[in-house]
This record gives structure tokens, C-alpha cells and sequence, in this order.
């Protein structure tokens, strides 16, 4: 996905700037609530200190007397805890415990806050600890720590817990001298709880708010980025590439200048200076080029001429080739008709007669006419052929063949020349690779190669004969231990009339099966060191079919499966 430069520096800019206000106002956020916490903990510690105050007042002045109302009762646990006054007022002495107690209560009803004094040694069964409470005195009794906080869950809400322990003093021996307590000891608690509802919602509160301050925030700069980049980036970054398509196109004018006072004033002077300089040297460079080609059209101009008519000359070059050769090949043909004609009177002649005459050599000297008048018909009708190949007016009748079954019949078409000289065929061909080729020209490739292996093959050797699938081609190679072929003449053995330093034949041989495998669409060649054999090879387009979906012209398939067998019992070593 292609992006501009400003969504670019947009987001590169608002990814780290999130990241950095994020974490910012996490802090800060963070910050604050451990502020708000604190000052409530603090609250806390300030009411303990004062009911610690309060009850060490109390316990100083042994105990305080209020009026007798309703809903105070005298402390069964002091004596002379009534007094009256000389208006006959009942008033009742109250213990630091009970004027605690009672200002928990009123703090309660209020909705502020409420705290409870409590112990493990206890008094007054209505102090008795809570699970907070006990585990707290049990810590404060076996470690020395000054209050434990809390946070917990009451009726679904929250509670600040706040507790510190009571040491015993001079003024509480009074009362607890009986307990066995002495001056230091850990006489109690008090618990001081705390709603925190109020608390938690103003936090939640400040941190919406900070998120909504960090979006607006990040909003803002980006939008601001954004109109900031468009006025001092993007608009003169579009004149300068709207100048470079004018420069390309032809029509810049270097007097349209960008005036931005910054650096693109600077970029646009340098690129007008630039395409003032371009221009001149185009310019210079065109004057020198029309000096330079002043007769290179006319020269053109007939290197086009000169190329058609040696097309033309080489298609009549062909043609009269292939007439040439046509024409040859009647006289040819009726000039070994006569001399086969002779041949055959003076090899009766000399039947009859088997006196030494002038007729012998005489009949020798025809046989060797005959010899190269034969020669000569196939030298003709192979140029031909080759010809009509090049000239693609030679047909070819494709069919589905089984290239196996061909293989086979050039093999048992070899097998008394090899017989002669002691070769045999060892062969891996499978039973059926199906090819669309024109059978005739494919089994003169065939004869042309497994001819040379033949002829170049030394006596009582072996020519290996190969066939297989490979990708979308099928592959056929033969191999022979022959003299081989020098790799630098790999190449040319395939031209016309060449022939590797062998005096015999006509050096066309592998010039057609060149120009027929090339006509198939396939590949020919040849691997060989030039020492130790060669490896003739051809590649056909490989068509997948089934053994039973063909049948050749003048074979049944029943005859087609014996020819492969009878091929591969002739290419077993003896």
C-alpha cells in the first residue's frame, strides 16, 4: 500500500507522540491517585491521632462525666460511676473505651467514617476484633509494625482499613494494672474505616479526563502537523514536481521561482539552475548528433535495402536449391536405371563367359558408377529435403506415436550391421511414451544416428540406447564408444556438409535430423569429450497418454508389444 509523504509523517509523528503522552499521563495519573490515597491516609492517621489525643485527655483527667440521657447507661465495670448535682442531674462517668465507642457511632451516622477500639485481652465483649483486627493485633504482638492499610470489600464497597496499636501508659494502669499489663505493652487497636466509594469515582473521574485531555491533545498537534505540513511542505513540494513534469514534458520556464524563504526556495533555484544547464548541453548534444548523422539515414536506408535483397536473394538461393535438386534427381534417377541396366547385362555376360576380359574391368568400373550415382541420389534428395524443412513447405503428418515401438523397429532395422561388427545394443526403454511427431521423419532421425553409432563403434563394443520422460519432453539418446567429438565441434557437426575429418558420406546426415527435430519443436545435441565416445540426444514434446490409446499403421497392438519384446532379447549382451 503506497502512502504520501504527509500520512507518512503523520503517523511517524503520532505513534511516539501517543506512546510519549501515554506514558506520561500513566504517571501522572498514577501519580495522583497515589496523592489521593495518601491524603485519605493521612485523614485516617489524623483521626487515629485524635482519638488517641481524646482518650489520653480522658485517661489523664480519670474519666469524664456527661448527663445522664436516655441512650447512655452507666459501665457496669466502674465503681462510682453516678454523681449528681446539686440540681439533682445524674451525671455518668465514661471511660476513654466508652467516649470512644460512642463518637464511632456518631461519626457513622453522620456518613463520614467510623473506628472501634478492640483487643485480644478484652474488657467488653462489644470490642471484640474482626478478622482485619485479629490478624492485625497478632502482627503488632509479634513484630513491632507503627499501622497496617488496607483496601477491602464491604457490602460492594470499598473501605480504607486503617489500624494502629495502643501501648499502655502510666493513666491506663488504673483500670488495666489488673489485667497484668505494664508501662510499653500492646494493650489494643483501633480501626479506623474509611468509605472509599467517593474516592475510587473521583480517581476513575481524573483518568477519563486525562484520557480525554491526551486524545484532544494528540488531535490537536496532529491536526495542527497536518495543516502545517500541507502549507510549508506539501504545496511547495507539488510546485517543484509539477516544474520537474514541465522540465520533462518540454515546457519549464526557469523564471517561475518558488519565494518560501527556506530551504525549497533553495532546491527550486538549484534544479532551475540545473535545467537551464541540462537544456544547453541537450541542445549542444542534439547540434553534435545531427553533425555526427548527417548521411546515417541514407546508410540506413540501404543497410534496409541491402538486407532485403539478400533475403530475397537467399529465398531464391533456396528455391532454386530445391528445383535444382528436384530437376537433378529425374536425370539421376534414369542415369542409375541405365547403368543398373548395364550392370546387370555384363554380370550376365560374364556368367556365361568366364574368360578374363576387357569386360571385367569394364563391369568394375560400373559397379563404382553405380556406387557413386546412388551417392549422389542421396546427397540430392537429402539437400532437398532439408531445403523444403528450412523453407517450412515440407508437411508434416503428426500423429500420436509410440516413440518406444519406433525405437524398437530402427533397432531390429540395425541389427545384422551391428551382428557384423560384433556390437550390441543395450537398451532402457519403457513400453510406451507417447509423442505427437510425424513417424517417417522421426525414424530417419533415428536411422541417421544409430547409422553413425554404427559406423563410428568399434568391433565387439556396445551402443547403449536410452529413452524417458523428462518434464514436458521426451528424450532419446544413444550412446557410442566411438572417437568422440572435441567440444569446440559440437556445434558444427550439425552444419551442412560438414563432416569431422570423415572422409565418407555426405556430411548431411545430421544437418537434416537437425532440421526435423526443429520442426517438431524439440532439442538435438551432442555430449562428448573428444576422447572416450559421444552421446547423441533429441527432446520431443512429451504428450501423457495410455499403451492402449494408439495403433500404428500397418501394426496391430499385439504386433507392436512382440517387436518391443523382440527388441529387447537383441539388445541383451551375449
Amino acid at each position: 500500500m503506497r502512502l504520501n509523504l504527509s500520512t507518512k509523517l503523520i503517523i511517524g509523528c503520532s505513534i511516539p507522540l501517543i506512546v510519549a503522552l501515554g506514558i506520561s499521563f500513566y504517571f501522572i495519573a498514577h501519580r495522583q491517585e497515589r496523592l489521593i490515597m495518601g491524603q485519605v491516609e493521612n485523614e485516617a492517621r489524623a483521626i487515629f491521632k485524635q482519638i488517641v489525643i481524646t482518650r489520653k485527655w480522658i485517661a489523664d483527667h480519670g474519666g469524664i462525666f456527661v448527663e445522664e440521657l436516655p441512650w447512655i447507661k452507666p459501665n457496669p465495670y466502674i465503681k462510682d460511676s453516678e454523681i449528681r448535682d446539686v440540681q439533682g442531674k445524674r451525671y455518668i462517668r465514661e471511660t476513654p473505651a466508652m467516649v470512644t465507642k460512642e463518637l464511632s457511632k456518631y461519626a457513622k451516622d453522620k456518613g463520614l467514617y467510623w473506628f472501634h477500639i478492640t483487643s485480644l485481652k478484652l474488657t467488653n465483649p462489644e470490642n471484640a476484633p474482626d478478622e482485619f483486627e485479629r490478624n492485625a493485633l497478632q502482627q503488632f504482638e509479634k513484630t513491632t509494625p507503627k499501622e497496617i492499610i488496607s483496601i477491602e470489600n464491604i457490602d460492594n464497597s470499598k473501605y480504607l482499613r486503617y489500624i494502629s496499636p495502643l501501648y499502655v501508659e502510666d493513666a491506663c494502669l488504673n483500670c488495666h494494672a489488673r489485667q497484668g499489663y505494664k508501662v510499653g505493652d500492646v494493650r489494643g487497636a483501633i480501626s479506623v474505616t474509611i468509605p472509599m466509594d467517593k474516592t475510587f469515582a473521583e480517581i476513575a473521574e481524573n483518568r477519563n479526563s486525562m484520557l480525554i485531555a491526551a486524545v484532544l491533545t494528540v488531535l490537536t498537534l496532529m491536526t495542527a502537523m497536518f495543516f502545517m505540513m500541507k502549507k510549508i511542505v506539501l504545496t511547495p513540494m507539488k510546485r517543484l514536481k509539477s516544474a520537474i513534469n514541465e522540465f520533462s514534458e518540454g515546457t519549464y520556464s526557469p523564471s517561475k521561482r518558488l519565494k518560501t524563504g527556506d530551504e525549497f526556495e533553495d532546491l527550486c533555484s538549484a534544479f532551475s539552475q540545473m535545467a537551464g544547464t541540462l537544456t544547453d548541453y541537450h541542445s549542444c548534444l542534439n547540434n553534435k548528433i545531427k553533425d555526427a548523422t548527417k548521411g546515417l539515414e541514407e546508410t540506413n536506408r540501404k543497410l534496409i535495402e541491402t538486407n532485403r535483397l539478400l533475403n530475397e536473394a537467399n529465398i531464391r538461393k533456396s528455391d532454386f536449391i530445391a528445383r535444382a535438386s528436384h530437376e537433378l534427381r529425374t536425370p539421376l534417377t534414369s542415369i542409375k536405371g541405365a547403368i543398373d541396366y548395364i550392370s546387370a547385362k555384363l554380370s550376365s555376360y560374364l556368367q556365361y563367359h568366364h574368360e578374363e576380359t576387357a569386360l571385367d574391368d569394364l563391369h568394375i568400373f560400373f559397379e563404382v558408377i553405380k556406387k557413386n550415382s546412388e551417392r549422389l541420389i542421396r546427397m540430392v534428395n537429402t539437400m532437398l529435403d532439408i531445403e523444403r524443412i528450412e523453407m517450412g513447405t515440407s508437411e508434416l503428418r503428426f500423429a500420436d506415436v509410440n516413440l518406444s515401438y519406433l525405437i524398437a523397429e530402427a533397432l531390429t532395422y540395425f541389427q545384422i550391421n551391428a551382428d557384423e561388427k560384433g556390437i550390441y545394443f543395450n537398451t532402457n526403454i519403457p513400453n510406451n511414451i507417447t509423442v505427437r511427431i510425424d513417424e517417417d521423419r522421426i525414424k530417419q532421425v533415428l536411422i541417421n544416428l544409430l547409422s553413425n553409432a554404427i559406423k563410428f563403434a568399434p568391433e565387439e563394443s556396445e551402443i547403449l540406447v536410452f529413452a524417458y520422460p523428462e518434464k514436458d519432453h521426451a528424450v532419446v539418446e544413444i550412446w557410442d564408444k566411438g572417437p568422440g567429438i572435441p567440444p569446440s565441434e559440437h556445434e558444427r557437426v550439425f552444419e551442412k556438409f560438414y563432416k569431422n575429418g570423415n572422409k565418407e558420406g555426405t556430411g548431411l546426415g545430421l544437418a537434416i535430423c537437425k532440421s526435423i527435430i526443429e520442426a517438431h519443436d524439440g532439442i538435438i545435441g551432442v555430449n562428448s569429450d573428444g576422447k572416450n565416445g559421444s552421446c547423441f540426444y533429441f527432446k520431443l514434446p512429451y504428450t501423457k497418454g495410455h499403451h492402449e490409446s494408439f495403433s500404428q499403421e500397418g501394426f496391430n497392438r499385439t504386433e507392436q508389444h512382440k517387436l518391443l519384446e523382440i527388441a529387447k532379447k537383441i539388445t541383451t549382451p551375449c
